[in-house]
């Protein structure tokens, strides 16, 4: 009995709306809305779920101003402008990957707008081998030394990335300032924001990773290919000195 209740109030109400100019836009724009919420769903990436949203909560303003309905006026007036603030942010951050990728520019260029500024002093340890990894840093002036591979990174680098992908989420290396720094870190909730909101950030910082882990396999074939020279060149020579 309620059921057919709340349906007979639904067909009256529908066809007082349908008998006035205002309330056959308040129904095609709830229509819409409703139709762009349901295609929200269905979305798998935030730009287009964003304009999605901007769209509907358009709908029910428009809706709620011809009906009228307080409550939803004020709620969706509210939304409108954070949605398309995050759909506008998002934009902007897809154009800069874009372009640093044209350019062959590094994370740091486009990522500079989410980090913070530190300064540190010479000898500073930065994070220790073992640490747990919880920021993204670029180098922005001096120079960092990782100690136990025996590489010093120079201004414009970006690291501390290959942490966050490990298994233990623990850092390989220490970092120590061989000066002083000017570092430029991002946390690691905001990373993974960025990375699950934009497909674009998230191909750009596991292309960064793959190249980081290359350069680490190259590093260790010189080393293994330089031993083996060593073994190969002091062999006789240390037979030699061994029995005399």
């Amino acid at each position: 009995m309620i059921a057919a209740d709340i349906v007979e109030h639904a067909a009256v109400a529908a066809h007082t709306m349908l008998a006035t100019p205002e309330g056959r836009i308040a129904l095609v724009s709830a229509a819409i809305a409703g139709l762009l919420v349901l295609g929200g769903s269905f979305v798998k990436t935030m730009i287009p779920l964003r304009w999605l949203a901007v769209g509907s909560n358009l709908g029910f303003i428009v809706y709620a101003a011809l009906m009228p309905s307080l409550p939803m006026l004020v709620l969706h007036t509210t939304l409108l402008p954070i949605n398309v603030w995050r759909a506008v942010e998002m934009v902007r951050l897809t154009r800069r990957v874009r372009t640093a990728a044209r350019r062959r520019e590094g994370l740091g260029l486009w990522l500079r707008p989410y980090m913070t500024l530190s300064r540190l002093d010479a000898g500073t340890v930065l994070f220790r081998k073992g640490d747990l990894a919880d920021h993204l840093y670029m180098l922005a002036s001096g120079r960092i030394e990782l100690v136990e591979i025996g590489v010093t990174l120079e201004p414009g680098r970006v690291f501390g990335e290959i942490a966050f992908f490990s298994p233990d989420r623990r850092r390989t290396v220490t970092a120590r300032c061989v000066g002083p720094c000017e570092l430029l870190r991002i946390d690691e909730i905001t990373v993974r924001q960025l990375y699950f909101q934009n497909p674009d950030f998230g191909f750009e910082l596991i292309g960064l990773v793959a190249s980081r882990l290359s350069d680490d396999v190259r590093r260790l074939e010189r080393t293994i290919a330089e031993a083996a020279q060593r073994a190969v060149h002091n062999g006789p020579d240390a037979d030699y000195r061994a029995d005399p």
